[in-house]
């Protein structure tokens, strides 16, 4: 059974953390997407969106995929936490194969497998949590 990391580390990931890409981020205003993403460039951080389906979100251009990161990260950025608002099972594969350093399943995005696979590979993840209310949190 998957628990989560313990409060303490949790908030050392969101401390460094510097450069989120939000997978199936909406440019809906109305969708918990937006909202936490848009909160989240409040707090200081660099928003990826990733969706197929639109051009830019929030100021920022959107990729396809966790794939095309590359194209939208300068040389010596790094996407430090990846933010789940589909299920996981869209993009295990993605993360898996990119050895990205944390994995973020939001509030009601749980899959116990792909949680555990990502852990297996030595992937820092939070199932289940909302990643706007732990920052808040931290203030």
């Amino acid at each position: 059974m998957f628990v989560n990391p313990q409060p303490q580390e949790i908030a050392a990931l969101l401390i460094e953390a510097r450069t989120i890409a939000v997978v199936g981020l909406s440019p809906d205003r109305t969708r918990p997407s937006h909202a936490v993403a848009r909160a989240l460039q409040r707090f200081g951080y660099r928003i990826i969106p990733v969706n197929p389906f639109v051009e830019a979100v929030l100021g920022e251009p959107a990729i396809g995929s966790l794939d095309q990161l590359p194209q939208v990260l300068a040389r010596d950025e790094r996407v430090d936490i990846v933010d789940v608002f589909r299920r996981a099972q869209h993009v295990a594969g993605e993360y898996l194969r990119l050895e990205l350093p944390a994995l973020w399943l939001q509030h009601g995005v749980i899959d116990e497998a792909a949680a555990g696979r990502a852990l297996q590979a030595g992937i820092f993840t939070v199932m289940d949590r909302c990643l706007f209310r732990e920052r808040a949190a931290l203030r």
